[in-house]
C-alpha cells in the first residue's frame, strides 16, 4: 500500500506508529495519524494548524479525553494498524486517484483524516475551534493536480442540442410497457376535454398498473392512482405545462419524454420503459404530475434511486461502461466524459464483446490510460462536480442505440458503444485507439467476428 506514498506521506505514517507506541497502544488507531499529522506540518499545511491555534499538546490532550486507548504493557515488534486506519489510508489512496495523482501526498492524509466521519478526529479539532469545511475546502484545491491541459478537447460539444423528437416519438412507445401506458394516457386525454397529452396523463396511466413493480416503488412514497387522481381534480390551471410551443404533448411532457428516452440510452436500455419516463419527468423538475409529486412531499432523489437501483441490479453492459466512463474522468480531474472516457469503460467493464475484441488486438487498460492522459492531460476540477457528457460521447451513445434497435436487442452491449465509436474517426477514442496501433476496420472485422 505504502509504495505510492510520498516522503512527506511516510514520515506521518512512521510517526503515527512511534505515537502509538509510546501511548503503548495495541494498534494504530485514525487518532494517531491526526497527532502526527500535526507534529509533521509543514508549509501550507502548518499555516492551516496554526491559523487555528492547534499544537501537537492540547489535541493531544482532548483526544485523550474523547476516545479510550487499548494498552498493553508487552513490547510488540510491530504495530498493526486498526480496521478504523485501514480504511481510512484506503480512503486516502482513493482520494490521490481522485484528484489525478499517481501518489499520495501529505495532504491526501490530511484531507481523508478531517472527512473521517467514523473517528473523534473531526470533534476533536472542532472543539479546538479548527473549521473543517473551510479546511477541507482549501486541501480539495491543494491536491488538484495541474497541468497545461486544463481544457477538454471535445468540450466545445457540451452544449446541449435542442430537443427534437418528431423522427423519435415512434421510438419511445416501442416498448410493450410503454405503448400500454401511451394508450391509457391518450384515453384519459380524451376524458379530460384536454387535446394535448400532459405529463399528468402519462403519470396517471403508470400508476393505472397496480401490479407494476414502479407502482409499488410509488406506493413507498405515498403516491397511488388514488391520491394522485384526488390532487390533480384540484388542479385548476395546466399553465405549468406550458414553456414552449405546442404539439402532441404540452412543452412539458416533450421534455420529458425526450429525457426518458436520453434516460434509457444512459441505462443501457434500448427501448423506454415507464420507469425512464418517470425519471424524465425527475430531471425535469416541471409540470402538474412534477407538481403533485411535491404536494405529496416526494424526495427527487430517493425517488430516482428507488427507481434505478433494480435496474443497476441487473447490471447492463452500458450501464457498467458508463458509470466506469464517469470514475476514469475524476480520475484525471475531469467534469466532462468525452468518448476516449467511453473507450476507457469498455476496457474497464471488462467481460463484454468489445473488451474481448479490444483484448484481442492487444488493447489494455494501462496502456490506454497512458495515451489518454497524454492526450488530454489533467484537470482541475474536483471530483464531486457533476458529470457531463460531450456532444460527440453522446452521438456516439445515440448511434449505439441505432444499433441495439438494428439488431433487436432490449439492451445497448459493449460491442454497440464500441461500434459507434468507430463512426466518429476524429474522436478521442478513436485517436487513442490510433496511437495503440488499431484501426477501425480491425475493430468491425473484430466485432463481426464474435457477433
Amino acid at each position: 500500500m505504502f509504495e505510492k506514498f510520498t516522503e512527506k506521506a511516510i514520515n506521518v505514517v512512521t510517526e503515527a506508529q512511534n505515537i502509538a507506541k509510546l501511548q503503548r497502544s495495541v494498534s494504530v488507531m485514525p487518532e494517531h495519524l491526526l497527532l502526527a499529522l500535526v507534529k509533521e506540518a509543514k508549509g501550507i499545511s502548518l499555516k492551516i494548524f496554526k491559523s487555528y491555534n492547534i499544537n501537537f499538546e492540547d489535541l493531544e490532550a482532548e483526544l485523550n479525553q474523547s476516545i479510550k486507548i487499548e494498552t498493553t504493557d508487552k513490547i510488540l515488534p510491530a504495530l498493526a494498524f486498526s480496521d478504523a486506519s485501514k480504511v481510512l489510508l484506503r480512503q486516502t489512496l482513493d482520494l490521490a486517484t481522485k484528484s489525478g495523482n499517481s501518489t499520495v501526498l501529505y495532504e491526501h492524509l490530511f484531507l481523508a483524516v478531517i472527512m473521517d466521519k467514523n473517528s473523534n478526529n473531526c470533534k476533536s479539532l472542532e472543539k479546538l475551534g479548527f473549521d473543517t469545511v473551510k479546511s477541507k475546502n482549501l486541501l480539495e484545491k491543494l491536491v488538484q493536480r495541474k497541468t497545461k491541459k486544463l481544457y477538454h478537447p471535445e468540450v466545445e460539444d457540451i452544449k446541449e442540442p435542442e430537443i427534437n423528437l418528431t423522427q423519435e416519438t415512434d421510438a419511445i412507445f416501442d416498448s410493450k410497457e410503454s405503448s400500454k401506458v401511451f394508450e391509457r394516457a391518450v384515453s384519459k386525454l380524451s376524458a379530460s376535454n384536454y387535446e394535448i397529452l400532459g405529463t399528468e396523463q402519462i403519470i396517471s396511466s403508470i400508476l393505472e398498473d397496480h401490479n407494476s413493480e414502479l407502482s409499488k416503488i410509488f406506493s413507498q412514497f405515498g403516491i397511488t392512482a388514488e391520491k394522485f387522481e384526488e390532487k390533480l381534480s384540484n388542479i385548476q390551471s395546466r399553465q405549468s405545462e406550458y414553456e414552449g410551443r405546442q404539439i402532441i404533448f404540452t412543452p412539458n411532457a416533450f421534455r420529458t419524454m425526450s429525457l426518458a428516452l436520453q434516460t434509457a440510452k444512459e441505462l443501457g436500455s434500448s427501448v423506454v420503459l415507464p420507469e425512464h419516463m418517470v425519471l424524465g419527468l425527475l430531471k425535469t423538475k416541471k409540470g402538474v404530475a412534477y407538481d403533485i409529486f411535491k404536494e405529496l412531499n416526494v424526495s427527487d432523489d430517493d425517488l430516482a434511486h428507488s427507481i434505478i437501483k433494480p435496474i443497476e441490479k441487473q447490471m447492463p453492459e452500458t450501464l457498467t461502461i458508463l458509470r466506469l466512463a464517469k470514475q476514469e474522468a475524476r480520475r484525471l480531474g475531469r467534469a466532462i466524459v468525452g468518448t476516449e472516457m467511453f473507450l476507457l469503460g469498455i476496457l474497464g467493464e471488462a467481460t463484454g464483446v468489445g473488451a474481448v475484441v479490444l483484448s484481442e488486438l492487444e488493447i489494455n487498460i494501462k496502456d490506454a490510460r497512458n495515451v489518454v492522459e497524454k492526450l488530454i492531460g489533467f484537470g482541475n476540477e474536483y471530483f464531486d462536480k457533476e458529470i457531463v457528457f460531450t456532444k460527440r460521447a453522446k452521438r456516439v451513445l445515440e448511434k449505439a442505440w441505432e444499433f441495439a434497435k438494428s439488431e433487436h436487442k432490449e439492451r445497448i452491449e459493449s460491442a454497440h458503444m464500441l461500434l459507434a465509436i468507430t463512426t466518429e474517426p476524429t474522436s478521442l477514442a478513436m485517436k487513442t485507439l490510433e496511437l495503440l496501433g488499431v484501426d477501425a476496420v480491425e475493430i468491425k472485422e473484430g466485432i463481426k467476428k464474435h457477433s
